[in-house]
């Protein structure tokens, strides 16, 4: 199995300054990007791979959206995600991940993007150009919102189920001719006060609009 983990960062994160533990995945044909703000700490994972917390609802999201189950990549008995299955899912409906932050520092000791304090933000135009194909960013909090908005220099900030586009980028594959987009979705954490059915909805709308 191909792991995903960036050993050399892992090494790095010291004084209380973490380095992404996770290489960008990104494969050839993505058409969506996700940017999260950051891994949670390495204790709350059941896999090596983005979206790691079992208690986070990704996954589970992905499973009803597309397979009509909640828990298609979910091993229940072993309480982990089935990391096989989501990576071959990724790379066939072109789905891409990685963060707004290559450093942090967690100001409390708890998974909360409210106690996050970026130390690197990300090189997003960096990761534009390994991905011709690229028809939106999505981002699922505030955080990677704001970080995201920030570096990029974009005036206008989504809310949440609503997209802007972004315009001071190189990306040569534009949606609608109008540039890519920066599309923003409910968190898909616990602690985000929506239902889990209203949250498939919402990501549901977005996969038809992107055509996924």
């Amino acid at each position: 199995m191909t792991s995903y983990l960036n050993t050399e960062n892992m090494e790095r994160s010291r004084d209380g300054v973490e380095y992404h533990p996770l290489r960008p995945f990104l494969p050839e044909q993505a058409k969506v990007l996700f940017l999260g703000s950051f891994p949670p700490q390495r204790k709350r994972w059941c896999m090596d791979f983005y979206y790691p917390n079992f208690i986070n609802d990704h996954w589970r999201i992905e499973g009803q959206i597309f397979y009509g189950d909640k828990n298609h990549f979910v091993d229940l008995e072993a309480k982990r995600f089935r990391i096989d299955e989501i990576v071959a899912f990724c790379q066939e409906k072109g789905l891409a991940f990685y963060d707004t932050s290559t450093a942090i520092r967690r100001l409390q000791d708890n998974a909360s993007d409210k106690f996050l304090e970026v130390v690197e933000p990300t090189d997003i135009p960096a990761l534009l150009k390994r991905l011709p194909h690229l028809r939106a960013i999505v981002t699922t909090g505030e955080k990677a919102t704001e970080t995201i908005c920030r570096t990029m220099g974009m005036a206008e900030t989504p809310k949440v189920n609503t997209y802007v586009r972004v315009s001071n980028t190189n990306s040569t594959n534009l949606t609608n001719g109008g540039g890519l987009l920066l599309y923003r979705l409910p968190s898909s954490s616990r602690a985000y006060p929506l239902s889990f059915d209203k949250k498939v909805e919402a990501y549901r709308r977005f996969f038809d609009f992107i055509k996924i």
